[in-house]
């Protein structure tokens, strides 16, 4: 996923995921016989795709129209895919597993992070004035973009190596395998 995040905010080649039909707003309600944990993971791996989507989106917008008006453009895409993100996170809860408080905090942990970068990402484009200083903000938004990616990856790997029902949970959901590129046997 970060390689996408990379490509689509350096202007790099297409590098959409595979989400069909994803949703960031899934919650964890449990759907058809998904445990509570299948239905938090399904959840927390669509929300990423939506927002993943969102930001290869703006990197397009980037990438087509480098300017102190595209990067408003981009930037506004960032700000709303991140917020939407952020409300996800929060709505998802606690998982119902034995570790399902450590991983709600965690989520928690990245919603404030990526709020941090939002705001950071804000301070760039308002500063920005002329092409020079669109430039240097589209250099700062793409930097602070690649990081909010790292953000997201590291905090959905390390919820997906955590041992018991939410590894399982997570092998389950196909929004997560189709996050990770792979498809369900």
């Amino acid at each position: 996923m970060t390689v996408v995040l990379l490509a689509a905010a350096c202007g790099g080649g297409s590098g959409a995921s595979n989400t069909q039909g994803s949703t960031g707003t899934q919650g964890s309600t449990s759907t058809q016989g998904s445990s509570s944990a299948e239905a938090w993971a399904k959840g927390l791996c669509g929300a990423v795709a939506s927002w993943n989507d969102a930001i290869t989106s703006a990197g397009t917008t980037l990438r087509d129209d480098p300017t102190e008006d595209g990067l408003k453009s981009a930037a506004d895409k960032v700000q709303s895919a991140t917020q939407t993100l952020s409300d996800d996170l929060k709505s998802l809860g606690a998982p119902d597993t034995e570790n399902g408080q450590q991983a709600k905090e965690s989520v928690d942990e990245l919603a404030a992070g990526l709020a941090g970068g939002l705001d950071e990402i804000q301070t760039a484009v308002e500063d920005a004035s002329g092409l020079s200083g669109a430039l240097a903000a589209i250099s700062a938004v793409s930097t602070r973009l690649m990081a909010m990616g790292d953000q997201v990856s590291s905090t959905v790997q390390n919820l997906e190596d955590t041992q018991g029902e939410l590894t399982d949970a997570f092998a389950q959901a196909e929004s997560c395998n189709e996050l990770n590129g792979t498809t369900t046997g």
